[in-house]
């Protein structure tokens, strides 16, 4: 993971983006499947400030929020996933 960059639209409202990995093991077709990705992230409004302000490189993170495209002008069907809420998760939550 690197680090948030924080910009401020024209409106005030800050808007973060970042990177984020995730890894976990699943079951598919009665087989065991490692799952890897890496995603963009996006954190949008004054609320999730102070968690993007904890995030360091390899902190685990618990983000809820919704997949959209990187752009709407963009034929490409990247995704990023918008977070709603950000929860620092330390050793007892996992």
């Amino acid at each position: 993971m690197q680090l948030p960059e924080t910009r401020v639209s024209p409106a005030g409202i800050p808007i973060s983006r970042f990177p984020i990995e995730h890894q976990s093991q699943c079951q598919e077709a009665g087989l065991p499947r490692e799952v890897r990705l890496r995603l963009g992230a996006v954190a949008t409004g004054h609320e999730l400030q102070a968690a993007i302000g904890e995030l360091r490189v390899g902190t685990r993170v618990r983000l809820e929020g919704f997949l959209a495209r990187t752009g709407y002008r963009s034929e490409e069907y990247r995704l990023v996933l918008h977070a709603q809420s950000i929860h620092i998760l330390n050793d007892a939550d996992r």
